[in-house]
């Protein structure tokens, strides 16, 4: 399997740590809100690529954290529930948006089951940010400011490791300010919060460090590195996210996950996806020019469309969003399950069966060649137009089973799903063949426009009529 490594600027064949077993982190949400589709075209590459490992024959633990503490959340706790205790106000929005997450997650079909979700404030995740941080202070690459633990950038950079390597940062991008805010001015090399002390009516943590008594709560980067290594160890395989957290998120986690160790490796790839665009604009809160799966879902759209929108595209590939892009999409979607349903329809006749081994070994090529999911659609469609114009032989029907089914893996589009057609209007199908034979075409068009009334559309082909879905 080939992946272009953010860490070498260069496509190049991955090779776990461990033969036995691919370790992944991906950058999760932050559940102070539902979360824009831009989030979701990460989380939907995170979710191909470990299906194309698993494809490649990888098996893989894949760590996605939920961050419950930061900024924003507490922000939005005070504003949505302020009679309750800077506590309760946090745990109650995590717990909402959280299950809101878990729902748009399961559908845009990303495998819920296939990971292992960590969080923030989980009591010993805390505890394990205190003991990095004190390791860190012990280091004297974090000192104790006035208004929390800052990590040194300096220092780090005295101790031989190399901050930048991500992408390259230069002196004259570095300001002498600490920054106490998650997510700052990208444009600058700052000294950033591990640890914060408390404010008026935040929620706080016991720490007490060199004699110090820091009543406060975890920087966002610190809970990266904290809650990546205790659940894979360091190094692991890939860590996956947009692009947008490659600076300062990403760089800061490598920073304080080897500041303090002789080990200079973090993850050994790191993958990042590209923007979801909006008339040309990245899609963010801050510019007001977001969707969010609701929004998609009150137009009439299925979560899969977007799904396969997002596969349309290189991962790699800044995509531009519209209704209109998305409802071809939808359409494309509907095609392949049209397809998917001749397996309802199978039957004996004497054509050539189509190779669809050699046409799953091409597609999951192409899934293995740095996630290419373009060519992998396209190699899909191919196929699909040599059964345009006919139905699928019994003969074929367990290796044309098999390849959807894979594809299903692979993709996650969920075209296994697609159920037959009713007794009834089987029936149908049959009385309008018998019309047509005895050429009453007047009560075959009229069986026609019963079975459109009930969504279900017919083709004629030299092997016999077909439904489809409409």
């Amino acid at each position: 399997m080939r992946l272009f490594n953010t860490l070498t600027k260069k496509i190049e064949s991955f090779m776990p740590i461990k033969p036995e077993l691919v370790r992944i982190y991906s950058c999760g949400p932050t559940v102070y809100d539902h979360i824009h589709i831009g989030n979701l075209r990460s989380f939907i590459a995170a979710d191909t690529l470990r299906r194309s490992l698993r494809a490649a024959g990888y098996k893989t633990k894949h760590v996605m954290n939920i961050t419950d503490i930061d900024d924003k959340m507490i922000a939005r706790s005070h504003e949505l529930y302020p009679d309750l205790t800077p506590e309760q106000a946090l745990k109650k929005l995590a717990q909402k948006y959280e299950t809101v997450f878990m729902h748009d997650m399961t559908a845009i079909h990303n495998e819920v089951e296939a990971y292992e979700f960590v969080h923030a404030t989980d009591q010993e995740t805390i505890k394990s940010i205190q003991r990095l941080i004190t390791k860190l202070y012990d280091a004297e690459i974090a000192y104790i400011a006035d208004d929390g633990v800052y990590f040194s950038i300096e220092k780090y950079t005295q101790a031989g490791k190399k901050y930048g390597q991500l992408l390259d940062l230069t002196k004259q991008n570095t300001s002498n300010a600490r920054i106490q805010n998650d997510e700052y001015d990208k444009d600058s090399i700052h000294d950033f919060a591990l640890w914060k002390t408390r404010k008026d009516e935040e929620p706080a943590w016991e720490f007490s460090l060199d004699g110090h008594e820091l009543l406060g709560r975890p920087g966002w980067h610190i809970e990266c590195s904290t809650m990546s290594t205790d659940a894979l160890n360091m190094p692991f395989d890939i860590h996956t996210g947009g692009i947008d957290l490659i600076f300062p998120h990403h760089e800061n986690e490598i920073a304080q996950s080897t500041a303090a160790t002789s080990e200079s490796i973090y993850a050994t790839c790191f993958v990042h996806n590209e923007h979801l665009l909006v008339e040309g604009k990245k899609m963010s809160k801050s510019l007001n020019n977001f969707f969010t799966l609701r929004d998609i879902e009150e137009k009439g759209f299925e979560p899969l469309s977007f799904r396969m929108l997002c596969l349309q595209a290189h991962y790699r590939s800044q995509l531009n969003f519209s209704w209109e892009t998305l409802q071809a999409a939808q359409n494309r979607l509907q095609n392949l399950r049209n397809v998917a349903t001749l397996r309802w329809q199978a039957q004996e006749m004497s054509k050539d069966p189509i190779d669809l081994s050699a046409s799953l070994s091409e597609i999951q090529a192409s899934m293995l060649d740095d996630i290419d999911t373009p060519n992998a659609l396209a190699k899909l469609g191919a196929l699909c137009n040599e059964f345009d114009n006919r139905l699928v032989a019994t003969s074929e029907l367990e290796s044309f089973t098999h390849f959807i089914t894979e594809i299903d893996a692979l993709l996650g589009l969920d075209l296994m799903q697609q159920k037959d057609i009713t007794k009834d209007q089987k029936s149908l199908i049959a009385q309008r063949e018998a019309a047509r034979q005895s050429k009453d075409w007047e009560r075959s068009d009229t069986l026609r426009t019963q079975l459109l009334s009930e969504g279900i559309g017919i083709r004629d082909t030299e092997t016999g009529t077909v439904w489809y879905r409409t």
